[in-house]
């Protein structure tokens, strides 16, 4: 049984758990915008420490089981957000304190992307290598389809039931038009999701602070560690110009792109995805 944790860090709380010997390469697991720690799969989680790795999935703040900062409400349109991408990498950094970790290789996922980008630039020393997937060096450089981007700014459901339809929606419209899509699975795990924590304004923050932290074009080129860009060709929300920059600004970072996959990661995919982040981490 996995067991969720809790970890004072950089103000806040931040909750997390962990897969696989504390003695294997630590690997820490950055999920997206509005989404908690469980996006990351158990199963994919324990793929990966089978390949030596010592995995921590954790919720950023304002999702899941973390600190949310409910005191800021839903930031205004044009109004400055209540904290940038550069908190949330300060938040990872301070999470690795507490895990007792010098340097990790770093895994991020959309947002979970653009705050590994982060942490790579403020925190070079903290980052053993990068693997971005499914994201971007900055908003405007992969701009969503306007069916994706209904669904990222459309307002928000109510109750259980409208959330587990809701997700249904969503994922027919972002996710991977090359896999079958499983209802019910997406529905239990939005289930799971709205059972322990439901809070769309805390997406809306994390959206401002996604808006409001320019791009990283520039400063990912002094990034020197061993990087890794995994991305679907048929991304609607970030589509694959998004990854492309990303590989293209970071030196030497590799691209492996997979036809049929769009913002979500296929479970067919896992044994590549798997593949590709520790030939990175043995190298």
């Amino acid at each position: 049984m996995v067991v969720t944790m809790r970890a004072a860090a950089n103000g806040i709380d931040i909750a997390y758990e962990s897969f696989g010997s504390p003695a294997g390469r630590p690997l820490l697991l950055i999920m997206g915008l509005g989404a908690q720690l469980i996006q990351w799969d158990e199963t994919l989680c324990e793929l990966l420490a089978e390949q030596g790795h010592h995995v921590v999935r954790f919720d950023n703040r304002d999702a899941g089981l973390s600190t949310h900062l409910h005191e800021h409400g839903a930031p205004a349109m044009g109004a400055a957000p209540p904290y940038l991408l550069d908190d949330l990498a300060d938040d990872t950094a301070a999470l690795m304190d507490v895990l007792g970790w010098t340097a990790a290789h770093i895994v991020g996922a959309s947002m979970g992307g653009m705050i590994a980008q982060t942490l790579a630039i403020r925190h070079p020393e903290r980052v053993l290598t990068l693997t971005s997937i499914m994201s971007t060096p900055g908003p405007s450089i992969a701009p969503p389809t306007e069916a994706a981007a209904a669904i990222l700014m459309g307002r928000p459901p109510q109750g259980r039931e409208a959330v587990l339809e809701q997700a249904v929606r969503t994922w027919s419209t972002i996710g991977s038009p090359g896999y079958e899509l499983d209802q019910e699975r997406i529905k239990a795990l939005a289930a799971l999701a709205y059972d322990r924590c439901f809070d769309p304004a805390g997406t809306a923050r994390q959206l401002a602070a996604i808006m409001g932290s320019g791009d990283r074009t520039a400063a990912l080129a002094q990034v020197k560690v061993p990087a890794l860009v995994l991305h679907g060709e048929a991304d609607p929300l970030v589509p694959l110009v998004g990854g492309q920059a990303t590989a293209a600004a970071i030196p030497g970072a590799r691209l492996v792109t997979y036809p049929g996959m769009g913002h979500d990661l296929p479970r067919e995919l896992w044994p590549s995805f798997v593949a590709e982040i520790t030939k990175l981490t043995s190298a």
